[in-house]
């Protein structure tokens, strides 16, 4: 990432790689960075607040709640500490807080408390690194880190989880694709995010149609 004019951006880079430093590689400072991107390449065709969008993306995933013993709390309260630190005016903060809170899939059956621009931007930015190739990858780093099966054809995915019953999932890390990959693209919310949503999207059906294929032994 080009090195940021403004200081509150560049301190807030510097804020997310200490806090990541030992994060799962799916959840590093290397995915805020591509999200980071994502965002900005998608505000780019939108309206919408710059500085909210940018910090959201760099904070959205501060303290996921998956490496925090289920704590839905700690990424926005950490959020909100440093952006109260560098004196960011509250309404900003507010939103950007907002975003963070309502950002994750949860199984993709909650009703969210908030909307906005920005937040579809940024959740946009953020899907997109959860499918194609980028995406692969980490499910299955995910799958690993948590010691999950590759895939087992008798454990079949369940495709509409409560939010409490997906945080508690312990399926197979194929089941991932069918539970939360694979819905992503009908989910996107920007032109842009659409678009590219629908490339990676198809190639995660190639991905799967050769992991069969593979996986029976066929030709």
């Amino acid at each position: 990432m080009e090195v940021q004019n403004d200081p509150l951006i560049s301190n807030t880079i510097q804020f997310v790689k200490d806090e990541l430093i030992n994060a799962e590689g799916g959840h590093d400072w290397f995915h805020t960075e591509r999200v980071f991107k994502n965002a900005m390449l998608i505000l780019k065709d939108e309206k919408a607040d710059e500085l909210v969008v940018q910090l959201a993306a760099l904070l959205h995933d501060i303290a996921d709640s998956k490496f925090h013993d289920g704590d839905e709390e700690i990424g926005p309260r950490t959020a909100r500490e440093f952006l109260l630190a560098k004196k960011v005016p509250r309404p900003t903060l507010d939103h950007v807080v907002a975003i963070i809170e309502n950002i994750s899939f949860k199984g993709g059956n909650r009703s969210l408390q908030f909307t906005s621009r920005e937040l579809e931007i940024v959740q946009d930015a953020d899907r997109l690194d959860a499918i194609g190739a980028i995406g692969i990858a980490r499910t299955f780093n995910y799958g690993g880190f948590k010691n999950r099966k590759l895939y087992d054809p008798e454990i079949l995915p369940q495709e509409r989880m409560t939010a409490a019953e997906y945080k508690a999932s312990t399926a197979p890390t194929i089941n991932h694709f069918y539970e939360k990959l694979l819905l992503l693209k009908d989910r996107m919310h920007t032109e842009t995010g659409k678009r590219l949503a629908q490339e990676r999207h198809e190639f995660m059906e190639q991905f799967l149609a050769q992991f069969y294929a593979e996986w029976e032994g066929r030709r």
